[in-house]
């Protein structure tokens, strides 16, 4: 066995052993050895995880639990073993998971008092379902990391204790359990259908079977599962709510990398699994791609009209949780290029902003962008960071997230572009808009944001400045990485997600510079800044209509859990009318 293969369990194993060392001795460690401790264990998991990545590209690394090889079973198409297998896309999403745990390890110094390594145990054992989530090759493997990444997130979002934390994290609770009964059943599909959970093995079985209405209601099942986890419209409804009341070296990884995940596990399957069911294909590329534009859209305009910084940055990262979605439905080699680089530069952004609204909630007792309304004149790391990540957010055309666009929009109609490029606008105004009001004092008059719900939260005060802005800093000078470095990894990367054998993908460089996104969030921030009260009876006719739309749509998002529920029947339906028609 090669030290990458040995190598392979390690990376889930470090963090599970940690956290177990951890939970038994939180009473008598020192209270800074758990902080030391988590900050270096998921640095090593980055670590294993990039060596994993580049060993992967002369081949895929695979580790069989216990022995159990494909051959052990002596019978050809059957496998009993639960394997791991790193491929270049899989180990770099898990390094990357690696990195933004170690951030948000570090911009969580000395946010409780007396947490007794409990928070950090949590944490640990979320890194660890998140990296399993990525590395296996097992579905059923796949739907116990699914359980433990929310049963981890559920106690997290409930850690403060709060009336608003345990509301958040109850509707965030009966949504998810709901996905992991519906990924559940999905499982005992698949596997009625073809005898094994593994995904290559399964493949090949839902090749050879075709059209089958079984093997069709198992995809939707799972898809509806993983598109609660990754907040699609109509699933995306719990989100909005568990951010906002979730401490914020939480929402870094909720929005960061948990989201995402969900995406990508999708698009694992999708690749892996249903590539041959020409059933599966059409609904990825029709119905998910409806999605994927709407939930776009739909939270673009609902991020434009918050008020709350967490719940503003929630509804952007719905909105481009649309836009991935849009190019995992495209299927092609460019848009899953894409998709792979615009998770990579979208967490790293929205991680360095959520790290900013934790940083006003420490220094200044608020999240709202009215409440802070010139509170934030001096602090200007926090300023450089947020305006940095609403630039990148709002289409600059620099980094990690342009460089994804280019190639997602390869392969999109002019249409989806429009509403891509609309919806980028939308989020990067709004999260200009409340830098301008924090930051410079600059602002026109509240617009429909200001009947928006807002928090009254703190989070524990007196933190040094530094450390809480050096990694929001740090995360958006790495969205800033030219993506022309990137792309011959990518390449490999993107053709190995669907054959790990296949060659090197050769994907365009550069492109014309799209300035439109940008400007038209300039305009849109300028709008904001000039808004003026509406005197004249035109103008006030236009504010009552828009203050009506904006909440009409607040309305669907009620905060009732069973409203909630009620949409995820909504978005089960629409796929069961799509696979009929």
């Amino acid at each position: 066995m090669s030290l990458s293969e040995t190598l392979l369990p390690v990376a889930v194993l470090l963090p599970l052993g940690a956290a177990t060392l951890m939970l038994a001795l939180a009473h008598w460690l020192p209270p800074r050895l758990p902080k030391i401790v988590a900050i270096f264990v998921a640095l090593a998991v980055c670590a294993i995880c990039l060596g994993l990545a580049h060993a992967s590209l002369d081949g895929p690394v695979r580790h069989w639990f216990g022995g159990w090889t494909p051959d052990a079973a002596h019978r050809p198409g059957v496998v009993l073993g639960i394997g791991f297998q790193a491929d270049p896309a899989s180990a770099a999403l898990a390094a990357f998971c690696g990195l933004m745990f170690s951030a948000s390890f570090v911009f969580a110094w000395g946010y409780f008092d007396t947490e007794h390594a409990h928070f950090h145990v949590l944490m640990l054992l979320f890194l660890a379902a998140m990296v399993g989530f990525c590395l296996t090759r097992d579905l059923f493997n796949l739907f116990v990391w699914f359980e433990l990444m929310s049963i981890a997130a559920f106690a997290l979002t409930a850690y403060p204790l709060g009336r608003s934390a345990l509301e958040g994290a109850f509707t965030f609770t009966v949504t998810n359990a709901l996905a992991s009964f519906l990924m559940l059943a999905g499982t005992g599909l698949l596997y009625a259908r073809t005898g094994t959970f593994d995904f290559a093995t399964m493949g090949e079985a839902v090749a050879r079977t075709g059209s089958d209405p079984v093997l069709t209601g198992g995809f939707v099942l799972v898809a509806a599962a993983l598109l609660t986890k990754a907040a699609i419209l109509p699933f995306h409804l719990w989100l909005a709510d568990a951010h906002a009341v979730a401490p914020s070296p939480v929402s870094v990884i909720f929005s960061g990398a948990m989201v995402s995940l969900g995406l990508f596990g999708l698009a694992k399957l999708v690749a892996q699994v249903f590539s041959g069911s020409a059933d599966v294909t059409g609904l990825v590329h029709g119905l998910l791609h409806g999605l994927g534009l709407a939930t776009a859209l739909v939270a673009g305009v609902m991020a434009f009209a918050q008020r709350h910084l967490k719940r503003l940055l929630a509804f952007s990262t719905i909105s481009h949780l649309g836009i991935m979605l849009t190019a995992l439905s495209a299927g092609t080699d460019t848009a899953t290029a894409g998709l792979l680089l615009y998770i990579l530069g979208h967490g790293l952004t929205k991680g360095a902003l959520f790290m900013v609204a934790g940083t006003l909630l420490s220094l200044r007792q608020s999240a709202d962008e009215i409440v802070l309304y010139g509170q934030g004149r001096g602090l200007w790391a926090p300023a450089l960071a947020m305006i940095g990540g609403g630039l990148l957010l709002g289409g600059l055309p620099l980094g990690l997230m342009h460089g994804a666009t280019g190639l997602i929009e390869r392969s999109a109609s002019a249409p989806a572009q429009a509403i891509t490029t609309l919806a980028t606008a939308l989020t990067g105004a709004a999260i200009l808009r409340a830098a301008a009001r924090i930051f410079l004092r600059a602002s026109g008059v509240p617009g429909p944001e200001l009947l928006a719900p807002t928090e009254r939260e703190h989070e524990k005060p007196d933190r040094p400045v530094w450390l809480m802005a050096f990694p929001a800093l740090a995360l958006v000078a790495l969205a800033l990485v030219p993506p022309g470095a990137a792309l011959p990894f990518l390449g490999a990367a993107t053709a190995r997600l669907h054959d790990p054998s296949a060659p090197p993908l050769a994907l365009p460089e550069g492109g014309s510079v799209n300035l439109v996104p940008l400007g038209l969030t300039a305009a849109l921030f300028a709008l904001a800044l000039l808004r003026r009260r509406a005197l004249h009876r035109p103008a006030r006719a236009v504010t009552r209509a828009e203050r009506a739309g904006f909440r009409a749509l607040q309305a669907l998002h009620s905060g009732l859990v069973g409203d909630y529920v009620t949409w995820m029947a909504v978005g089960l339906a629409l796929f069961a009318l799509a696979s009929a028609l």
